[in-house]
């Protein structure tokens, strides 16, 4: 598979990006990597980088983006922090990603399971990551159950995944002016979703691309 250039990235559109995503997770899912030349794509990205997208995601060890999209050097940015929460050093790298090397898509990637948003619905305090923790609350504090409001209740805690991403979603473009203005002007595309960590499988949250569900048809057809 072809490494990313500057004439393949200008060429990508927003819609592109989230599609080429799409069928690396579904290559992932099925366990059929595309053929690459790893160390032929380190002397062809020695000179320059020209990723398409960059991917917010949490550390968590199983939600490698490179991995369960199938991406190979210089393809993505990958942006990782416990609870896939956005701080100014994130929106600086995205806007790095993005104004500077010419990202065409941000995806805010939440995952099942994760220990992030369980200690939130727990409310842990431990060290620094109070503070991290304190982040993610107000995601918490908007969903509503009828059961136990703590990581003993599976179902709270993928809801409140999901509020998440969505929040997350919202202040990207809230508190970046740069990125703001940018899926504005239709120069890059921003969309949330959900990876499984039982089944491999990434969940776009199509009516989030771009928080007004403008997905071209060709696209949304195949969702």
């Amino acid at each position: 598979m072809r490494t990313q250039t500057k004439e393949t990235q200008s060429q990508l559109t927003p819609q592109k990006a989230i599609e080429i995503l799409t069928e690396g997770n579904k290559r992932f899912v099925n366990n059929l990597k595309a053929n690459r030349n790893l160390l032929q794509q380190v002397n062809e990205t020695s000179t320059g980088q020209h990723p398409f997208a960059i991917i917010l995601s949490c550390i968590d060890s199983r939600t490698s983006a490179e991995l369960i999209f199938d991406q190979g050097l210089g393809d993505i940015f990958s942006a990782r922090i416990a609870g896939n929460i956005v701080n100014e050093d994130i929106l600086g790298s995205m806007e790095f990603a993005c104004k500077v090397a010419g990202s065409k898509l941000i995806v805010v990637l939440g995952h099942t399971k994760c220990g992030a948003i369980k200690g939130a619905c727990d409310h842990v305090e431990m060290g620094n990551l109070t503070g991290l923790v304190k982040k993610i609350e107000p995601s918490v504090n908007t969903v509503e159950t009828k059961g136990d409001r703590t990581s003993a209740n599976a179902e709270f805690v993928e809801k409140v995944a999901e509020a998440n991403v969505h929040r997350m979603l919202d202040e990207v473009e809230s508190k970046s002016e740069i990125l703001r203005e940018m899926i504005k002007n239709g120069e890059i595309g921003i969309v949330g979703g959900m990876y499984d960590v039982e089944t491999g499988a990434v969940d776009f949250y199509d009516h989030t691309f771009n928080k007004n569900g403008a997905l071209n048809e060709e696209f949304a057809g195949k969702h």
